[in-house]
């Protein structure tokens, strides 16, 4: 049997990085299989986020590498998500918010350090009314939101806890510490 490849000092760091964040009670995290013909070296972690056991979110993140260097990425990382989340009907419809969707991420990059460069993506919002055999639910929304970035650096720890941070504000979770108020009930006469 063939010994094991050994990997990169700056890829196996910036796992390493990626490995040693534990996110917030909600957010579900797990090592899946990477696309293979991106970059000669992947990594990717899914994330479901839960409210109330319910999945209210879900996520990708892949992380490349290519030693010999990017000339899109202007470096040799990158990083690459897509987040989703079922919205309410009223928000899902916002013209405002792919404007939103852009500074959830923006803002969890910059609150968390994580130092980056040639940042990039598309956020779509969709909505879908169900009919003949398929009606049922009332109309539902969607907000999509495709990105990748260049880290500055191997540490990739503010990474991800940027990205669980946008993850937690596309599920609409409150931020951390913070207590949701249960929704009132119109009292029964």
């Amino acid at each position: 049997m063939a010994p094991p490849i050994a990997l990169p000092e700056t890829f196996a760091r910036a796992v390493a990085g990626l490995r040693s964040v534990t996110p917030r009670a909600e957010i579900e995290l797990e090592e899946v299989g990477a696309p293979q013909r991106l970059a000669p070296y992947a990594f990717a972690l899914s994330a479901t986020v839960l409210r109330d056991e319910e999945e209210v979110a879900t996520g990708r993140l892949v992380l490349l590498h290519d030693p010999a260097g990017h000339e899109a990425w202007r470096g040799t990382l990158r990083l690459v998500t897509y987040v989703t989340a079922e919205l309410e009907v009223d928000l899902a419809a916002d013209p405002l918010l792919p404007g939103v969707g852009w500074t959830w991420l923006t803002d969890a990059l910059e609150a968390h350090d994580a130092r980056h460069r040639a940042a990039g993506g598309t956020i779509t919002q969709t909505m879908s009314t169900r009919f003949g055999d398929l009606a049922g639910p009332p109309a539902a929304g969607d907000i999509e939101i495709r990105a990748s970035w260049t880290p500055l650096g191997d540490d990739l720890g503010p990474h991800l806890e940027a990205w669980c941070a946008l993850l937690a504000s596309t599920a609409g979770l409150p931020p951390p510490g913070v207590t949701a108020l249960p929704e009132r009930r119109p009292a029964t006469a």
